[in-house]
């Protein structure tokens, strides 16, 4: 497969590589990235990299130390917040009794456990509901909101959801019971009948924090209810005042899990949410470090794909309500159970995801070979907690939205991720808006939905039709972004912690990729079920680069890396340390391959 080089645009003109890939600079002003190194005296590698990432001259400081207090807006701006704040301070000081409705993934997990803990500081105690993926589905169901009343619950606010839950919402407001959505999904033109609707992504709002996750958002509403009660004296009557900062490293692990764009006051939340997680205060994040073994200094990947899938796995195959006790409690035994627990519960959704995985490539295979721009996979009998993992696999292998769907008894419970340039959150909503779907909702990349079995074919057509009314002709080529080339010799802990100046890393501000150009790799085999460890070296040195291709055994690019003997690859892929038994080295991630003519 590939190595065509007919591209001049592209990185070394590398127009598809062993991993199917077009290699593209990332940097496209040498000018700005020269103007940040001379005002700000960093190092050229660290200019061109924000440079490349759209950071002027003038931005470059803040970028480089993002600040809470010049990035984050009065709550008030929001639309329906003051509403919401005024209701909630009502209820605290009558005494009312307040609920939670929790959706079950990392975000709302952190949004819920974050009021829980505001309330707590305040001597307040909150009725937390999370509902069962399998059983109830996702957002607020009359059933469960009905069970709240029951509970002597007068005020609801619903966290990560809420926002297209018409028909629960309407039942709650009959049977007297107030509700608050704070949300952050796309919203439909008709909102949901509801005390308050705060959500940054209402057709109606003009807010500038439409990146936020909903536990960004909880933040922002617990800024407004904190200054709420600080004006009406609360605190002045023997109440002690929480420090709100403290709370960020629960915003900072929701913001890194809901791959939301790491820009902005995400940057600040994430940044300062990780100095409050060094402190490993809050029992359930020592907890997860424990039990997932962890020995080295936090960073933000280890939320994305440590913490955040070990929190998810009591919503996807476990107790739905396992991940908001953990970050909620303040017991140290109870945490490490429940953390315990939750390892266990990742293990068996590692083991439930590799056996849908392999069945829903098969079909996937046979649609990306027709052809199609939409992977659509279904099922009887697939386990509904690993569908949007497994639609995520399927995006990153076949590059174009794909949906997977579990099939009970002539329902479809379906998740979709998406790819750059295909919004497929409101391509979902305007589905359901044409009578297709049972119900559905989500953002540009991700989207869940509930579909009749019967329906599934027209669902289908209708997803096509819209994406390729969206890509307008234009192809769907796989690509990715290089920010230079280094040699082996270059990759050097000091290096990798300047770069680091420009983190947190994700969704928004990529991690600096480079190619390693005319090296050959030594010492390869195959470590753990299919990854492929080897050490990089360059024709004119003998200095080893230690490297991994996760996931790469029986890939073009891993066969590449394991059958080189002696011969020369360009080499693409991000740098790490190695902090193994203390001893810190750089390490090359290796993400793709191309051959040397």
């Amino acid at each position: 497969m590939g190595d065509d080089r007919s591209d001049a645009s592209a990185f070394m003109h590398i127009e598809r590589s062993l991993g199917g890939k077009c290699w593209r600079p990332r940097l496209t002003d040498e000018r700005c990235a020269l103007a940040i190194v001379q005002r700000l005296g960093v190092p050229d590698v660290l200019g061109r990299v924000l440079a490349a990432r759209g950071v002027g001259p003038d931005d470059a400081e803040a970028f480089l130390d993002p600040k809470l207090r010049s990035l984050l807006p009065d709550p008030s701006h929001l639309l329906d917040m003051d509403k919401a704040v005024a209701r909630i301070l009502r209820a605290i000081n009558a005494g009312e009794k307040i609920g939670v409705f929790a959706d079950y993934d990392v975000d709302g997990a952190c949004s819920a456990s974050l009021l829980v803990r505001f309330f707590s500081a305040i001597g307040q105690q909150l009725n937390v509901y999370v509902p069962d993926r399998i059983k109830e589905g996702y957002g607020p169901n009359a059933i469960a909101l009905r069970e709240l009343k029951d509970q002597g619950v007068s005020l609801v606010i619903t966290v990560d959801c809420g926002t297209t839950a018409f028909a629960p919402l309407k039942d709650a407001a009959d049977a007297g019971l107030d509700v608050i959505v704070i949300d952050h999904h796309v919203a439909e033109p008709l909102l949901p009948e509801a005390l308050a609707v705060v959500n940054p992504n209402r057709l109606d709002e003009t807010s500038p924090l439409g990146q936020l996750c909903a536990a960004g958002m909880v933040f922002m509403l617990i800024i407004g209810i904190n200054r709420a009660l600080r004006n009406s004296f609360w605190y002045s009557e023997g109440h002690d005042e929480p420090k709100l900062m403290d709370f960020l490293d629960l915003v900072a692990l929701a913001t890194i899990a809901d791959v939301v764009p790491l820009t902005g006051v995400n940057r600040a939340f994430v940044r300062q949410g990780m100095s409050i997680m060094a402190r490993l205060n809050n029992p359930g994040i020592s907890a997860l470090k424990d039990v997932s073994g962890l020995d080295e200094k936090l960073e933000a990947w280890h939320l994305g794909f440590v913490f955040g899938p070990r929190v998810n796995a009591g919503g996807r195959v476990g107790e739905a309500g396992l991940g908001v006790r953990l970050l909620s409690t303040n017991d140290c035994n109870e945490a490490i159970g429940i953390a315990t627990r939750l390892d266990r519960y990742n293990t068996e959704r590692r083991e439930i995801e590799a056996s849908v995985l392999n069945s829903a490539t098969l079909q996937a295979e046979q649609q990306a070979e027709n052809g199609m721009p939409l992977i659509l996979v279904a099922a009887e009998g697939w386990h509904p907690g690993v569908i949007g993992i497994v639609a995520g696999r399927l995006k990153e292998t076949f590059n174009r939205p794909a949906c997977v769907v579990s099939l009970n008894e002539g329902i479809g419970k379906g998740s979709g991720r998406s790819v750059q340039g295909v919004n497929l959150g409101p391509a979902v909503i305007a589905a359901q808006q044409a009578g297709l779907l049972i119900n559905g909702g989500g953002h540009a990349m991700a989207a869940g939905f509930t579909v009749a079995g019967d329906r599934l074919g027209e669902f289908r057509e209708f997803l096509i039709t819209d994406i390729e009314r969206q890509l307008a002709g234009s192809a769907l080529t796989p690509e990715l972004g290089i920010d230079g080339a280094l040699s082996p010799e270059a990759a050097t802990v000091d290096l990798i912690e300047a770069l680091n100046e420009a983190g947190p890393f994700g969704s928004g501000n990529p991690r600096p990729r480079f190619v390693f150009p005319g090296v050959a790799t030594v010492n390869t085999r195959v470590v753990g079920t299919d990854h492929v460890s080897c050490f990089i070296v360059a024709q004119e040195s003998q200095r080893r680069l230690k490297a991994i291709a996760f996931r790469a055994a029986g890939t073009e690019v891993g066969d590449a890396l394991l059958n080189a003997r002696g011969g020369i690859l360009h080499i693409a892929g991000h740098l790490n340390i190695d902090a193994w038994q203390g001893d810190r080295k750089p390490q090359l991630i290796i993400e793709d391959a191309a051959r040397v003519r």
